[in-house]
């Protein structure tokens, strides 16, 4: 049975940041999975193998700059676009995302969710 809907993981640790996304998505009709740190994100990832990721970096367990080196090293996540979106607005942070493998890097401040949305649209297209 073909996918109906695009899946988005989150992994976000702040369940409030999360939910607001979850629902932010949902109403724009995409299936939202998410998890709470960086391990529980990974095994999300490799169950629902989702059509992009939005990664928050600072999370417990693991953080969102280990999970993507651990994504782009398995040939079968090294395509799926993975947004870092976080409050780490540092040009080294931006930079280490991109050196990583991150298709985009958005900065929660500077970006309503609806705007979030919006991208991920675009980087799916």
């Amino acid at each position: 049975m073909p996918k109906t809907k695009k899946v988005v993981a989150l992994i976000e640790d702040d369940a409030m940041i999360a939910d607001m996304y979850k629902a932010k998505f949902s109403k724009a009709g995409f299936d939202i999975q998410n998890a709470l740190d960086g391990a529980t994100g990974l095994e999300l990832i490799k169950r629902v193998k989702p059509d992009i990721i939005l990664l928050d970096i600072i999370m417990p367990k693991l953080d969102g700059f280990q999970v993507l080196r651990q994504l782009r090293a398995e040939p079968e996540f090294k395509k799926i676009p993975v947004v870092m979106l976080t409050n780490l607005g540092q040009e080294e942070d931006v930079k280490k995302g991109q050196e990583l493998g991150a298709t985009d890097y958005f900065i929660k401040t500077n970006f309503t969710p609806s705007a979030i949305v919006d991208k991920v649209k675009s980087i799916l297209k």
